[in-house]
């Protein structure tokens, strides 16, 4: 069976560019093909880029993405420090990570198309075809990525029966802050189990912050969510806080409702049975979407589009799908479970808080570094040949 030269690559967001880069890298030259008719410039909130990712990154051209964010200090909703753990991580704007890659992979010779809806994947002996909304506009390649995020088309191609979302429970929100009105917090970032709400924060030395809110809610779609006006989900919010010794009432207050960030519901994927058929294959959220409790969404994604590329530069196509998902399912499943448990903390009643509270010391002295390293130093070795 012949080597794989060409790759067509479904999804534009952050794991496609990454996928794209990867595989020009091994040699094999792909497109992107992105629903949306314009690029996603100034959408999204902040994120971190844990070292793992950051090293997955680094082997597709990508420099440093963000500012260090080294430690996580956990309160109570008194504001009374309950432990700190030592989490090296960069912070970004999600906005201008998507950029960064954008503006790469253009740079490195990768097509980059809008206005590209999947509708059909359509294989033939010799390659695979996929067809756009439009009835006119379709591509054909050797294999078909799909890095279509939490509601992908290519999954439920592969597979009709593919799970759905799980959600959390928990509603995200967040924004950027031009006057955050807060000491700068350093390269530590804030996170506050309220006694209705979760806030984390982070202020800057040039006096701007970032913050975000969970908040336990009944399932909403994104489209519910923005049913309700920013105005609302701030006096929610507002009301959500009032009474607990954190700074989330003042940040919210200097939040113009223009700028609040409603995310929608956070979910998961925690098992998706076929990450592959024939020539598709999934990668990113699409194949292992994980909380962003986890902080490890857009490494993970990083991660997998390398090992996809390497398995394909060496393997021909169906040992090479077989060989990533060998290679990627465990650790993934591992994080996304670890993500879920953090939301239960969440999600905790008044009990619960007293017990996660007394718990959370205990959790900090196990998560050291060595207790962590499976996590965050995780690296591709891409030199390396990869065996079927």
């Amino acid at each position: 069976m012949t080597r794989t030269r060409t790759a067509v690559v479904v999804g534009g967001g952050i794991a496609g560019p990454v996928a794209a880069l990867a595989l020009r890298r091994a040699g094999i030259e792909a497109a992107v093909h992105e629903s949306h008719t314009a690029t996603a410039d100034g959408i999204g909130g902040g994120l971190g880029v844990a070292p793992n990712g950051r090293a997955a990154l680094d082997l597709v051209g990508l420099g440093r993405v963000g500012a260090p964010m080294n430690a996580i200090v956990l309160q109570n909703h008194k504001g009374r420090t309950i432990t700190e753990i030592r989490q090296p991580m960069e912070f970004s704007w999600r906005a201008d990570l998507y950029r960064r890659l954008y503006d790469l992979a253009l740079s490195e010779g990768v097509a980059v198309h809008h206005g590209h809806e999947l509708v059909d994947v359509r294989e033939s002996a010799t390659g695979v075809r996929a067809v756009f909304a439009d009835g006119t506009t379709s591509e054909e390649a050797d294999v078909l990525i799909g890095a279509d995020g939490l509601r992908s088309t290519v999954r439920r191609l592969i597979d009709p029966r593919a799970p759905q979302p799980r959600y959390s429970g928990l509603l995200g929100f967040g924004a950027r802050v031009e006057g955050a009105g807060l000491p700068p917090t350093g390269d530590r970032m804030y996170m506050a189990f309220g006694r209705r709400a979760f806030f984390g924060y982070q202020s800057f030395d040039d006096g701007t912050g970032v913050w975000f809110a969970n908040l336990p809610h009944p399932y909403l779609t994104w489209q519910q969510v923005r049913q309700t006006s920013n105005e609302q989900w701030l006096h929610r919010l507002g009301e959500a806080f009032a009474g607990d010794t954190v700074p989330a009432l003042d940040l919210l207050r200097r939040t113009p409702p223009e700028d609040l960030l409603a995310v929608g519901p956070m979910e998961d994927l925690p098992h998706v049975p076929h990450w592959h058929r024939g020539r598709a294959v999934l990668v990113g959220d699409s194949a292992h979407a994980t909380s962003p409790s986890s902080g490890q969404g857009v490494s993970l994604a990083a991660e997998s589009a390398v090992e996809l590329a390497r398995a394909l530069r060496d393997l021909p196509y169906p040992q090479a799908f077989a060989t990533y998902e060998h290679a990627r399912r465990a650790r993934v499943e591992r994080v996304i479970a670890q993500g879920a448990r953090s939301n239960t903390g969440k999600t905790a009643g008044p009990v619960g808080r007293v017990v996660r509270d007394a718990l959370l010391p205990l959790f900090a002295r196990l998560a050291t570094p060595e207790k962590m390293a499976w996590q965050y130093d995780h690296r591709i070795r891409w030199e390396d040949p990869v065996a079927a």
